[in-house]
């Protein structure tokens, strides 16, 4: 009778607090304990990326289903490839965002911590200024450099400017998210997510098949779903910005230009940016070896496996995002022994997840892929893909945490050479090397991704475990 209760109010409080988790509650994280703090943030997080990745996927499902869909596919897998630069920006000033917003939360100074938060929007619209007038001009050529065929560039060029000219909407997505992780509310973010999806999910069909008065505009209708889809998720962010229900209180004198404020935010989401940058013309340049060694087939396989791989992977992201987090509040409130523990407790999480996600890859694969695309080809590619990708995940993710670690203490440049030796020195040449000179095509960089992030994780594991990411000054 006795264990009959405990079970039951255990079973109450984990209920109790996924609900927390879900809706939101202020909560200082710096002081309750790790497995809970972890818990009320990573939920969220998980599901905000989850719903990231699914706006792919989305996409990817419809535009599978129509005429000469290994065109339309490799125009969705090159263009999101491109989008990577614009999502390594977004990326970038989100993590200089949480890591800024959260140290001073954990200094318990709350109008710092808004004033920061609308100095890394300033900065972000001027910014997609200028790519957005690039992806509508050079839309076609963009998709021709990536080494799309003639056919697929020409009837992906109003897809990729329509994506590319709504770069301010993503900018602004995962930005003002990134603000409100920092402030311990990633209940806001993944709400935010959710109602984009939604939209995304009823658009998508509607725009791309059409419907009563509503003409079938095929892939441009994908984009056009998605680029609304999304504008609704970010006003939604901008009315709880507004509504100053959450620790962050806005107001309009926030968004003048405070130079030194910006400089700041600059000196952390430089390397940040650059960070990401150099992984996405990394897997730009993988892209294009697919494209030219396999073909249409091959490259719209490759893009299958990355998109399934992606919505897998961005859930461990949001894991490795609670670690974040917890470093960014506990450095500002003097807590390093907890802050270095948080993620060594969120490392473990990542793990199971990861090992689970594996099991999947390998036993499912071939389910999966089958369920994007009807072309035989295309499917015997995805699953090969998928097959040699997933040996590396565990690991991958135990890196994910790690470099998150980094980036939330402020620690932006560690991660950014891990990178380029990772990834320039080391991937992009191995994989090369694999798929022209031992004429293993896209195998050969299928296997060059899984080694390249096996090296990351232990180079990030030994400079972690160093201890310089302690000192460093927000």
């Amino acid at each position: 009778m006795l264990q009959s209760s405990k079970t039951k109010g255990g079973l109450s409080n984990f209920f109790t607090v996924l609900w927390q988790a879900i809706i939101g509650k202020e909560t200082d994280y710096t002081t309750i304990s790790i497995r809970k703090a972890i818990f009320l943030l990573a939920i969220p997080m998980m599901l905000e990326m989850m719903m990231e990745s699914v706006f792919a996927l989305v996409d990817l499902y419809f535009v599978g289903h129509l005429p000469n869909s290994s065109n339309a596919i490799q125009t969705v897998g090159l263009t999101e490839s491109v989008l990577t630069i614009i999502y390594s920006l977004a990326i970038g000033m989100s993590m200089a965002a949480t890591a800024v917003v959260a140290r001073r939360i954990g200094e318990k100074n709350p109008e710092a911590a808004a004033k920061a938060g609308m100095q890394t929007i300033v900065i972000s619209i001027f910014i997609n200024i200028i790519i957005s007038v690039a992806g509508l001009i050079y839309a076609k050529e963009l998709l021709l450099l990536m080494g799309a065929t003639e056919t697929t560039a020409l009837q992906g060029t109003t897809f990729v400017q329509i994506m590319m000219g709504s770069s301010m909407i993503i900018m602004l997505l995962f930005l003002i998210n990134g603000i409100f992780r920092g402030a311990g509310n990633a209940s806001i973010a993944m709400q935010s997510l959710i109602i984009a999806n939604v939209a995304n999910c009823i658009l998508c069909p509607l725009f791309i098949r059409g419907f009563g008065p509503i003409p079938a505009f095929g892939l441009t209708g994908a984009a056009m779903a998605t680029a609304l889809g999304r504008g609704i998720g970010v006003g939604y962010q901008i009315f709880h910005l507004v509504r100053g229900n959450s620790a962050l209180k806005i107001k309009l004198s926030y968004f003048k230009p405070h130079w030194e404020q910006i400089k700041a935010i600059v000196k952390i989401a430089a390397p940040a940016i650059l960070q990401f940058v150099i992984a996405s013309c990394s897997w730009i340049f993988l892209a294009e070896l697919v494209a030219t060694t396999g073909g249409d087939h091959g490259s719209a396989g490759y893009q299958t496996a990355l998109r399934l791989m992606m919505f897998f992977m961005l859930p461990a992201w949001g894991l490795s995002n609670a670690a974040a987090t917890l470093v960014g509040q506990n450095m500002g409130a003097g807590h390093m022994d907890r802050a270095q523990q948080s993620v060594f407790v969120t490392m473990k999480y990542s793990v199971i997840f990861m090992a689970c996600v594996t099991v999947l890859f390998l036993t499912c694969g071939k389910y999966f892929a089958a369920f994007f695309t009807t072309d035989d080809q295309v499917k015997v590619v995805a699953v090969e893909a998928l097959r040699i990708l997933s040996y590396g995940f565990i690991l991958y993710g135990i890196g994910m945490v790690l470099v998150s670690a980094f980036n939330g203490a402020g620690d932006t440049w560690t991660p950014t050479k891990i990178n380029v030796i990772a990834f320039w020195l080391f991937q992009i040449p191995f994989a090369f090397f694999l798929a022209k000179y031992l004429n293993m095509g896209p195998i050969g960089v299928f296997i060059a991704i899984p080694v390249a992030e096996v090296g990351i994780t232990i180079a990030a594991y030994i400079l972690f475990k160093r201890g310089k990411w302690k000192k460093t000054l927000v």
